[in-house]
């Protein structure tokens, strides 16, 4: 079976209590998971569908004070890809 390709453009991601000097790791780190996700784990249904998401809650999750732009990006991706298959 031939994989998907699949376009997933996120106009605004919204976070609130970091630097704005984070916001650049912080977005590669959601792009770079949520690739590793996809891969892994499978186009949401809603996705391979070819449907148009107009907005996507990823909800509320805890991150650790201190924690490198890296881990909250994986924390992201995470909480939009269970959004996506929400």
């Amino acid at each position: 079976m031939k994989p998907k390709n699949i376009e997933l453009n996120i106009e605004e991601l919204v976070l609130h209590g970091f630097a704005p000097s984070d916001r650049y790791r912080i977005g590669e780190a959601v792009e770079q998971e949520l690739t590793r996700l996809l891969a892994d784990q499978g186009v949401p249904q809603s996705l391979a569908q070819g449907e148009e998401v107009a907005s996507v809650d990823g909800g509320a999750f805890e991150v650790a004070p201190g924690s490198r732009a890296q881990v909250v990006g994986a924390q992201v991706a995470r909480a939009v890809y269970g959004g996506l298959r929400q």
